[in-house]
């Protein structure tokens, strides 16, 4: 059965695409800021290369205020501009933002030894990740010695809905935490998709209540399976261990009936180091 433990609170989220918005009447709360941040996550969403038009309708701003925080996130490293395309893509700056956090995650650097063998006894990949929004993102992955496939690196995010890892940290969280993330799933997928994401999050409900531990068997990717449990760390913080491999690889029965047992003791394991 998981463990109760401390939560940290969660973000306010947007309906809809999972957006963290200004709380009501937050005279602390920075705007410009906020929607500089917006307009570096732009980047995220598939294209590597962005205009002002592009960044505008994927961030919903203004485009004279996207111009304007081009132009100073440029002046500040965080993008460079391709004067032939005239248009943009991120910069070191963000590299070094986002190695500074991973090169300091202590639970990263702990937990390294542990998924290797669990990789090698396995034959799976095995990963750690933490949310950003709807998503989950790879902070760490470790292969078993011989193995070509699966080879997730640093900074890939995962939708929420459909993988393993996604539904390890919806079941672990707090009510009131699941209940923000459902309304923005909600409307991201809208009534047509939605009610599907949401059988699937359900069924992932009663295995981690039943187990301790969330299944994707083919919903992610259809040739492949995982599993994924939440490390709960000292701080409130929640992250997760998952676990994949091709389907022909490992079945269904043997990951649900012994291995993803096996990742449910490694994730505790790790949280008695202390991190």
């Amino acid at each position: 059965m998981p463990k109760g433990k401390a939560t940290a609170p969660e973000p306010i989220v947007a309906p809809g695409d999972g957006e963290p918005v200004k709380p009501e009447k937050d005279r602390k709360f920075v705007e410009a800021l906020s929607r500089g941040l917006n307009v570096l996550r732009a980047f995220s969403q598939g294209s590597v290369i962005l205009g002002n038009q592009d960044i505008a309708r994927l961030t919903n701003l203004p485009k004279p205020t996207v111009s304007r925080m081009t132009y100073t996130l440029t002046k500040l490293g965080y993008l460079s501009y391709n004067a032939q395309l005239e248009k943009y893509q991120l910069s070191s700056g963000v590299l070094a933002l986002g190695y500074a956090y991973v090169s300091n995650l202590k639970v990263r650097q702990l937990a390294k030894p542990y998924m290797d063998e669990f990789a090698r006894q396995t034959n799976m990949s095995v990963g750690l990740t933490c949310r950003d929004r709807l998503h989950m993102i790879y902070v760490e992955n470790r292969l078993p010695p011989e193995a070509s496939l699966l080879r997730m690196d640093i900074g890939i995010k995962l939708p929420m809905a459909t993988t393993s890892a996604g539904r390890a940290y919806y079941c672990a969280i707090a009510e009131k935490g699941r209940k923000i993330i459902e309304d923005s799933m909600a409307q991201k997928y809208g009534p047509e998709s939605w009610p599907e994401k949401k059988e699937g999050l359900d069924r992932a409900m009663e295995d981690y209540k039943k187990h301790g531990f969330c299944l994707s068997i083919g919903e992610w990717d259809r040739n492949i399976n995982s599993a994924g449990v939440p490390v709960h760390l000292q701080d409130g913080t929640i992250m997760t261990l998952t676990c994949a491999a091709p389907s022909y690889l490992v079945p269904a029965e043997k990951l649900r009936d012994s291995i993803a047992h096996q990742l449910a003791m490694l994730a505790s394991d790790i949280e008695s180091l202390g991190v």
